[in-house]
């Protein structure tokens, strides 16, 4: 790929001696220095002008996120997450030592699905969890641990919420109000890499008006209300997905956890004109190609379409209907690079992460982003 420098770019940073790029598994080292600790206005700069790498056939183009409009065309249509998050991390503890407890999730029978984790932002390495254990939360509640949630991941489990007063006798099965709860008492789930606590007005988007999501569906972050106005005005449009994510898969290896989603029909009645006028489709972070990808029949078409979602895209079961995706840039080991490979193949990605990590963009929900392209 030639590369075209379209903006100015941000300074070079030294990506490694270890750095090892491959097409057939997505392997890399992360510089600390490369991992966004805060949120781009805390380093001066407006949302929109964290960087952007476009990848568009054989070049690659350095922009600024707010210059998005010169990539994109009159007739192309923009989809986008509406999930808002919840400040889903509550402070506890587990065993006698101090621990934070993610909620991911809510389930039919009033039971969510939560992460323990070390407060220092890291996978729990404290007392093994086990069935009936509970963890104290504020305000008199208590989450009791039920069993692992899934075959195979065993960092997340399902627990119910209730209050204390039904410890120690016989459960009265009185469900806690978790999201009350979380309103009053919970705040953004952070990583390690984030050390400051910031508030949850750092991780909304302009897009998020149902609230619902674990984490900040962060590729819809540099999006600002004028940058919207400028590209509908420009012949660009817009629909909306709901994407409610689980907590993120940061660790190595693991599978996308089931989520819940909807595609309302309008969004596929868009989604079906905008291929049939010969426009583009651009979906706006992993969680809209993975909602839109299940909504997706083989013929291409999308239908309407709410519940669970447990796709898993991949180059094994490339993208239908997403023609380009807006994303941030994703840690070593995670399945969404493999989400990557199914919209725009393996050579596109390995080579957008080796620039990005020779010119040093910036990673996780505070750093750049891209726009990649199929060909």
């Amino acid at each position: 790929m030639t590369i075209d420098t379209r903006a100015e770019c941000g300074p070079s940073a030294d990506s490694g001696s270890g750095v090892a790029l491959g097409s057939a598994a997505i392997e890399f080292a992360l510089p600390d220095e490369l991992s966004a600790t805060a949120p781009p206005e805390a380093r001066g700069l407006t949302r929109d002008a964290v960087r952007l790498m476009v990848a568009d056939g054989p070049a690659l183009t350095h922009a600024r996120f707010r210059e998005l409009p010169s990539f994109l065309r009159p007739g192309d249509l923009v989809v986008v997450n509406n999930s808002a998050m919840i400040t889903a991390a509550v402070d506890t503890e587990y065993g006698g030592e101090p621990a934070v407890l993610h909620f991911s999730t809510w389930l039919d029978d009033s039971g969510w699905v939560v992460e323990v984790r070390d407060p220092r932002g890291i996978p729990w390495g404290g007392s093994a969890l086990k069935p009936g254990a509970y963890l104290p939360l504020p305000d008199g509640h208590v989450a009791v641990l039920r069993a692992p949630w899934l075959s195979g991941a065993g960092r997340l489990w399902i627990a119910d919420v209730i209050v204390r007063a039904s410890i120690g006798g016989a459960p009265k099965g009185i469900a806690a109000d978790v999201r009350r709860l979380l309103t009053r008492h919970g705040r953004p789930i952070t990583y390690s890499y984030v050390a400051e606590r910031w508030s949850a007005s750092y991780y909304r988007t302009v897009f998020g008006i149902e609230p619902g999501s674990a984490e900040m569906a962060s590729a819809g972050r540099p999006f600002t209300e004028s940058l919207v106005t400028e590209l509908v005005a420009g012949g660009v449009g817009f629909a909306p997905i709901t994407l409610h994510t689980g907590v993120s898969s940061p660790e190595t290896g693991e599978p996308p956890s089931p989520e819940r989603f909807a595609v309302p029909e309008m969004t596929a009645r868009l989604v079906n004109a905008t291929h049939a006028a010969g426009g583009r489709v651009v979906a706006v972070g992993t969680t809209v190609t993975r909602a839109l990808e299940t909504a997706a029949g083989a013929d291409g078409l999308v239908r309407p379409m709410a519940g669970w979602t447990e796709l898993v895209l991949s180059a094994d079961r490339p993208a239908r209907v997403v023609d380009g995706l807006i994303t941030g840039w994703h840690a070593p080991g995670a399945s969404h690079l493999h989400l990557l490979e199914s919209v725009v193949g393996a050579e596109v990605v390995g080579e957008t992460y080796r620039v990005a990590l020779e010119s040093g963009y910036l990673w996780h929900e505070f750093g750049d982003a891209a726009l990649l392209f199929r060909n």
